[in-house]
C-alpha cells in the first residue's frame, strides 16, 4: 500500500494480484451480476490508486479499507440501476468479517484484519439502533447526510447530530476496547 500511495505502479499491480479475487467476490455478493461487479471493481482501484497517499493504516487494515471502497463503489451502481439501498448492519458486519477471512499473506495480516473487523463491529453493536441506522446509510452506503435525512425522514439536523454521536461513541469504544 505504501509503494503503491508513492505511485509505484509494479507495487500497485501486486496488490491488486494480491486481493482482487476476493474483492470481485465481495462486490459479486453486493451486485449479482458479473459485469456490474466488474465495474465496480474497477472502479474502485482507480479510487484506490488515486487515494492510496490518503489511507491511514491506523484507522483500517488495508483490506477492509479497499473493500469498503469497493462496496461504496458497488452500492453506487446499484443506485443508478434503480434498486433501492437497504440498510443491513448485521450483514455488512458478516461480509466484512468473510470477506477478510481469507485475506492476506499471512496468518499475522489475517489476524489484525479479523480482529479489527470484529472490534469494529461489536462496537458498532453497542450503538442505538439509529446511530447505527444513521452511521451505516453514511459511511456503509455513502449517503450524503441529507439523503440520510431523506432516506429515514428524519430533519437533517438529527441526522447529523446522530452521526456525530454514534462516531463519538464508536471512537470510544475503539480506543478503550470496550467492545463486549
Amino acid at each position: 500500500m505504501l509503494a503503491a500511495a508513492r505511485r509505484d505502479a509494479q507495487a500497485f499491480r501486486a496488490l491488486y494480484d494480491a486481493t482482487a479475487p476476493r474483492l470481485f467476490g465481495f462486490a459479486l455478493r453486493i451486485l449479482h451480476k458479473r459485469e456490474l461487479a466488474e465495474e465496480a471493481l474497477q472502479d474502485a482501484y482507480v479510487a484506490i490508486w488515486h487515494a492510496a497517499a490518503t489511507y491511514q493504516a491506523a484507522l483500517a487494515a488495508p483490506m477492509t479499507w479497499m473493500a469498503t471502497i469497493v462496496r461504496n463503489k458497488a452500492l453506487d451502481i446499484r443506485r443508478r440501476q434503480d434498486h433501492p439501498v437497504e440498510i443491513d448492519a448485521e450483514g455488512f458486519d458478516s461480509d466484512i468479517v468473510a470477506a477478510l477471512a481469507t485475506a492476506g499473506p499471512g496468518p499475522e495480516d489475517a489476524l489484525q484484519r479479523s480482529a479489527e473487523a470484529q472490534a469494529l463491529a461489536r462496537c458498532l453493536a453497542t450503538l442505538e439502533r439509529r446511530h447505527q441506522q444513521a452511521i451505516g446509510l453514511a459511511f456503509f452506503h455513502d449517503l450524503t447526510h441529507g439523503e440520510v435525512a431523506q432516506q429515514l425522514a428524519l430533519p437533517l439536523g438529527t441526522v447529523k447530530t446522530w452521526i456525530r454521536r454514534g462516531l463519538d461513541r464508536l471512537k470510544t469504544c475503539l480506543a478503550r476496547g470496550e467492545a463486549p
